[in-house]
């Protein structure tokens, strides 16, 4: 029987940067989910609830590695994909909005990591878990067009929450299964 990722972990890899993130938006007194981007709250300069945002993405970001690792025996693609996924977050949090472009892209690389989960998701997982992976990916793409194209809304918070909650059931059923969401 193959074992699972230890569910601590997974569960710890979900809840921490969220409540960490909710944390910091409440604590701000200016975050404003449609006019910013979450890495504002992370900025070490400007926002006075940065430890606070900026440690939920870098102790996420471990865990989900650590997740990832523990999967590697049930998907050598979902596993790894996991590890980089935990990495980009945590360079998020390194290579805060200070560091301009270089955050831009770290950030760009964390989000197609979560497309990549969910593309390698649909792909290994059939039925019906399969094609509703393969919905997400479509539902996050349209997110991030509206916002990069038309400008809805006008803060990134918006697609990167729909990216984030869109991945969030189907990496808990692959680490969470005992049989890797098969």
């Amino acid at each position: 029987m193959e074992r699972r990722a230890c569910p601590a972990i997974v569960i710890a890899s979900a809840l921490v940067p969220l409540v960490c993130i909710a944390a910091a938006a409440l604590s701000s007194g200016w975050f404003n989910l449609w006019n910013n981007a979450l890495s504002d709250l992370g900025h070490a300069v400007r926002s006075n609830v940065a430890p606070i945002f900026n440690f939920g993405l870098s102790a996420g970001g471990l865990l989900i590695a650590l997740a990832g690792a523990c999967s590697l025996g049930r998907s050598r693609a979902i596993g790894w994909t996991l590890v980089v996924a935990g990495y980009f977050l945590i360079l998020i949090a390194v290579f805060d909005e200070v560091y301009g472009r270089l955050h831009f892209y770290v950030s760009v690389a964390f989000f197609l990591s979560i497309a990549a989960l969910l593309a390698e998701y649909a792909l290994t997982v059939k039925g019906v878990k399969g094609l509703l992976a393969s919905l997400a990916i479509a539902v996050g793409v349209a997110a991030w067009v509206a916002h990069m194209v038309y400008g809805l809304p006008r803060g990134a918070a918006v697609p990167e929450l729909i990216s984030i909650f869109i991945a969030l059931p189907f990496y808990l059923d692959f680490t969470l299964s005992p049989r890797g969401a098969r």
